[in-house]
């Protein structure tokens, strides 16, 4: 999640007016551009904002930055991916609803076929305990996680309150392993955020309307969001049947993580583990392939799809746990921007905003700590890989996927 003041003083344009003669072509050069950028857009979420304005607001000019800066606080405000959220969101401004899903389905498609196609190679390799290569990976990912909580703890931890949030968050969650605690400390640090800061900055309101304009849409996209969120584990009980909780697991993944891809790993590495659906080492080897691939973390869904239930029909199930990570953050993006001008005046809701970023910092910091370091680094050779891996990614500015090619062949060459 991306550290950037709220803005208080200007709406979220509403989508651009094209006539019938220029639709075509408009959703075509939305699908190029969007294309192009998850192609080329390497960095995870934090370097994709910047590849966004660099893009629409200083070359395309279609928007200005206080408008592009409303859309990136509305995709921070909400849980899911932030910037395939922004994506989305930037893509409805442009050209309605079919724009907004021609963007996501153009930046997220590269990156979704080299995740499933890799686990298509994965499951063919067997057993990968004690490979070479996925060591090598694993300790690139040690590092890729470590910078994000070097960077996000610097950005949104800034004073005692937010570090005890964090360090908080963190200490229970290496002490309480299940689902239902990294939903907790998330709304707990939204809560004490809320209690902290909602005072403070609570005269500073102004009295807005709401744009309410396309709000039946919208409230029909935030009702599905929230039917699918209680139904699905409903069903998925009551029929016993596996695909149904697949579909659910990824849909609560996607709908209740606030930070986006890093973040969404441990969440999702529970979901896995508790399920025995798929292995810590081959959990772990997507992760690290997600680091060296352009365009959303969120992707590792497709390759966890795909080694779910290998052969025939893995590749679509691929497909259907990508769409239902991604569905519930879209859901909520399309829905709350006709209301966005009005919420992000309240200062509870900037409050609670803080809080919660304290808490994903402190989940972020956990994951660093299990799985990642107590399933990589276990003599001094792999912490020296480490500490040189993250050295290149803080001070040398290595791309990631630089970095995971590089410690696989280092892996491969040492471990064999």
């Amino acid at each position: 999640m991306l550290a950037k003041a709220l803005p208080d003083h200007q709406s979220v344009p509403e989508a651009l007016p094209l006539g019938k003669r220029a639709w075509a072509g408009e959703l075509f050069a939305l699908f190029g551009v969007f294309l192009r950028l998850g192609l080329t857009s390497f960095g995870g979420p934090v370097a994709h904002v910047g590849y966004f304005r660099e893009e629409f607001v200083r070359r395309r000019q279609w928007l200005d930055d206080q408008a592009f800066s409303d859309l990136v606080a509305l995709c921070q405000f909400l849980p899911g991916p932030s910037s395939s959220q922004l994506v989305f969101a930037l893509g409805m401004r442009r050209a309605k609803l079919a724009g907004g899903l021609l963007a996501s389905v153009a930046f997220t498609l590269p990156s979704a076929v080299l995740m499933i196609i890799f686990g298509i190679a994965v499951t063919s390799l067997g057993n990968l305990e004690g490979s070479g290569w996925l060591q090598g990976v694993k300790l690139a990912a040690v590092a890729v996680v470590a910078q994000a909580v070097w960077g996000m703890g610097k950005s949104l931890c800034t004073n005692q309150f937010d570090i005890s949030v964090a360090l908080g968050a963190a200490a229970v969650l290496l002490c309480v392993e299940q689902v239902f605690a990294q939903v907790a400390v998330i709304l707990l640090g939204g809560l004490l955020g809320w209690w902290r800061y909602g005072r403070i900055a609570s005269g500073n309101e102004r009295r807005v309307t709401a744009g309410w304009r396309g709000h039946r849409i919208a409230a029909m996209m935030l009702g599905a969001y929230l039917v699918l969120l209680i139904l699905m584990p409903v069903l998925a009980t009551l029929t016993g049947n596996r695909q149904i909780a697949v579909f659910d697991s990824f849909y609560r993944s996607g709908a209740l993580v606030f930070g986006g891809g890093h973040v969404v790993l441990p969440l999702l590495r529970l979901e896995m583990l508790a399920h025995h659906w798929v292995s810590n080492p081959v959990f772990l080897a997507g992760y690290g392939a997600a680091q060296a691939l352009p365009g959303p973390l969120f992707t590792i869904a497709a390759f966890l799809g795909t080694v779910i239930q290998p052969g025939p029909g893995a590749a679509w199930r691929g497909v259907v746990s990508l769409v239902a990570i991604f569905l519930p953050g879209l859901l909520l993006v399309g829905g709350m921007m006709p209301f966005w001008n009005y919420l992000r005046t309240k200062a509870w809701a900037r409050a609670a905003l803080r809080g919660a970023n304290a808490s994903v910092v402190g989940m972020l910091l956990a994951a660093l700590y299990n799985p990642l370091w107590t399933e990589s680094v276990s003599r001094p050779m792999d912490l020296a890989a480490v500490l040189i891996a993250f050295g290149m990614l803080q001070w040398w500015k290595a791309p990631p996927w630089l970095l995971v090619i590089l410690f696989a062949g280092w892996g491969a060459l040492r471990l064999g």
